[in-house]
């Protein structure tokens, strides 16, 4: 996700970055180097050595951070970005125990009933159209049970 802009409320001691899903509230509070009014920031902008997938600030100090979109998408716990985590984890667990199962992709394509085009598909970490549903079968195949665990998410001192 690109950011398109970004901009610095000082007000509400945040970054205010625009993507194409809205506007996301990240705080100061969460950056390594912090803004305070006696080193407020000067200038922020999307950054474009980083493809526009996070941005910079300087701070009247010259003093820079840089923050990335997946940490602001972390912190306002964006649902979609919650499912692309959870897919890359669980395609991540898919190769390691195909790894270490000896098992060949024909094999295993052959017990789900599928082509090994699906199970290719499947592996691909940045596929990300893929369903929860057929990594879960994937993963049975290689003899690997997925446990969910369900709990109240850590508050993130913002208030929200």
């Amino acid at each position: 996700m690109k950011i398109r802009s970004v901009r610095s409320d000082s007000r509400r001691r945040a970054f205010a970055v625009t993507t194409a899903r809205g506007v996301h509230e990240f705080p100061w509070s969460q950056l390594d180097v912090a803004p305070s009014t006696a080193d407020p920031v000067v200038e922020v902008a999307p950054d474009p050595e980083l493809g526009g997938d996070g941005f910079t600030y300087q701070l009247a100090s010259g003093v820079e951070g840089t923050v990335h979109i997946d940490h602001v998408l972390r912190f306002v716990r964006d649902p979609e970005y919650q499912r692309n985590q959870l897919l890359y984890e669980l395609t991540s667990e898919a190769i390691s125990s195909l790894a270490a199962s000896g098992r060949s992709k024909r094999g295993v394509a052959r017990q789900l009933g599928t082509s090994l085009a699906q199970i290719a598909r499947l592996l691909d970490p940045a596929n990300t159209r893929k369903s929860m549903d057929q990594l879960v079968r994937l993963l049975a195949a290689l003899d690997r049970r997925v446990d969910l665990r369900f709990g109240a998410l850590q508050p993130t001192g913002d208030g929200a």
